[in-house]
């Protein structure tokens, strides 16, 4: 099932927990050298997992939807998150940074890598379809999906650090690449890095943040949007904070890293059949290396990570002026 399948309404994003039965896909993901059966009830996911269950269930609730959410722009009749539908003026950029800090203000700030943080990557989409050449079509429809229903995305476009010295076909062996063109799509193989949250995102945006070491051969020349349940998909995930926590001790012990381990990972590709509606960039030297400007990303994630930043420096400001308080010192010369 496609996540969006889940929703009782197609013309709303989905609720928490309808965001956590779509986790629930058999995706293979790693820790600790065993398998995960499903990240929203195993201990090293589960917090992490219920904390972005309750910003979706925040799309839902009367008292924050109009700070949060505006009509889609998809002719679905529906509504969405303000981040999800490009800004078209001033004043919606305004409600956009307003929409976001009130999601952020759900985690306090300390999750980076929420729905809304990869929002940019669908608004731009949108945006700026023509950009992807023959595949607009593909742009414009991954704008909708992504819109309409909320998708969340992780992207993954950091190569592993073997020898950054050479260009990716001198590594091929293990950088993200072309293996055989079918009537279906395209197979690739390899990997990435820091695949934050990727375990539990619904998709995997595989693309270069460094374009300039792409070497000469044009089978690295990818973008594209792989499911995380696709088979051939694997994740390692790094130790889990969220898991230590609730071993050494409580909530009350660990406040933050108990709900809200964003988990970092490897993201392993081993022979995954990519659908041709879900290529962005195909054998495109020249696209790869103009995307993260010309493509829109780079100017629409800044507004969600800064926003996003403000809420949690106002949470540590404000826990700093409890702790004065606390100690009788916050009328101290030097404070």
């Amino acid at each position: 099932m496609k996540p969006e399948d889940f929703r009782a309404d197609a013309k709303r994003p989905l609720t928490g927990e309808e965001y956590l039965k779509s986790l629930q896909d058999g995706r293979e993901i790693y820790i600790y050298g065993e398998r995960v059966k499903d990240v929203t009830t195993h201990p090293a996911f589960r917090n992490a997992a219920a904390s972005v269950g309750q910003l979706y269930d925040a799309l839902h609730k009367p008292e924050m939807q109009d700070k949060l959410c505006w009509g889609t722009d998809t002719g679905s009749g529906g509504y969405t998150h303000k981040f999800f539908r490009f800004a078209k003026s001033s004043d919606d950029l305004r409600q956009q940074r307003d929409a976001i800090a009130e999601w952020s203000r759900l985690s306090y700030g300390w999750m980076g890598r929420t729905p809304d943080y990869k929002a940019a990557f669908g608004s731009a989409l949108g945006a700026n379809p023509a950009f992807y050449g023959q595949f607009e079509a593909n742009a414009r429809h991954w704008y909708q999906r992504i819109q309409e229903t909320g998708l969340y995305f992780n992207h993954a476009i950091v190569n592993p650090p073997i020898d950054r010295h050479k260009p990716a076909d001198e590594v091929k062996d293990v950088y993200i690449k072309l293996e055989k063109e079918t009537d279906a799509g395209i197979i690739v193989s390899g990997a990435k890095v820091v695949a934050t949250n990727s375990a539990l995102t619904h998709y995997n945006m595989i693309g270069f943040g460094s374009a300039q070491v792409m070497g000469e051969n044009p089978d690295f020349a990818l973008m594209f949007v792989a499911p995380m349940d696709a088979d051939g998909v694997k994740l390692i995930s790094r130790a889990s904070y969220e898991m230590v926590a609730g071993a050494t001790g409580s909530p009350y012990d660990y406040p933050l890293s108990s709900r809200f381990d964003e988990n970092d990972a490897i993201l392993v590709m081993d022979k995954v059949l990519i659908p041709w509606e879900n290529v962005l960039i195909y054998r495109d030297f020249d696209r790869c290396r103009r995307w993260t400007m010309e493509g829109g990303f780079a100017r629409m994630y800044p507004l969600q990570a800064c926003v996003r930043l403000a809420v949690k420096l106002d949470f540590i400001t404000a826990l700093l002026k409890k702790s004065l308080e606390c100690t009788g010192t916050s009328e101290f010369r030097g404070v």
